[in-house]
């Protein structure tokens, strides 16, 4: 008997192998900026925080228009080579083969709505996924309310969604929803840290995420 009713997938680190781009463009932005360089390490430790979230972490409170300019040089840097971008080998045909099953899925992500339908139209994913959530219709994750409305929207319970996402701020954000979570370490976050954070199950690559989430939808 299927587990779940409803998968919830971030996006970058997640489906799309992004990671190193979105770090990469931060810490561009940054030097761009004139502000306090950032490691590779400190860079990766807030995707999956909305941009403003992102800045507000890394470098507290800045002045407004030292905030302003490293959100555009941060943009204009990613949007530069969004193009380019990946997804994890496997992912499509696993998220393909669970529509065909007949699962809802979702996507609740940090990203902007701009760069979202621009990766679900690259994708070629849209029409895979029920219904989507972006940091600029909710708050940013750890906040339940991408989850929160997603199960209002699609009709399902907590107990019958699971939220598989690459970082503590996805797990964090499933337990505030109270649903399952499901953290994979081939994205931004090793295992050891996303352990801390208590998922409910734990992957180490596409290929056995994969086969597990079949049998269970």
């Amino acid at each position: 008997m299927k587990q779940f009713d409803l998968i919830v997938w971030d996006w970058d680190g997640t489906i799309a192998d992004s990671t190193g781009l979105i770090s990469q463009a931060l810490i561009k932005a940054a030097e761009q900026a004139g502000l306090p360089g950032l490691t590779e390490v400190r860079a990766r430790s807030i995707i999956g925080l909305g941009l403003r979230e992102s800045i507000e972490v890394l470098f507290g409170d800045i002045p407004e228009f030292q905030a302003q300019s490293l959100a555009a040089n941060y943009n204009r840097n990613y949007y530069t080579n969004e193009n380019n971008i990946l997804l994890f080998e496997g992912i499509a045909g696993t998220i393909i083969a669970i529509d065909r099953k007949g699962c809802k899925q979702a996507v609740a992500t940090g990203k902007g709505r701009r760069g979202l339908n621009t990766a679900l139209q690259q994708s070629g994913l849209a029409k895979c996924f029920n219904a989507t959530k972006t940091v600029d219709e909710c708050f940013s994750k750890p906040h339940p309310q991408m989850l929160d409305e997603l199960m209002d929207e699609l009709v399902v319970m907590p107990e019958r969604t699971l939220m598989i996402g690459d970082s503590q701020y996805d797990m964090q954000m499933g337990k505030n929803a109270g649903v399952n979570t499901a953290a994979v370490s081939y994205g931004s976050q090793t295992a050891e840290h996303l352990q801390q954070y208590s998922p409910d199950y734990l992957f180490h690559d596409v290929a056995t995420l994969s086969a597990w989430l079949l049998e269970q939808t």
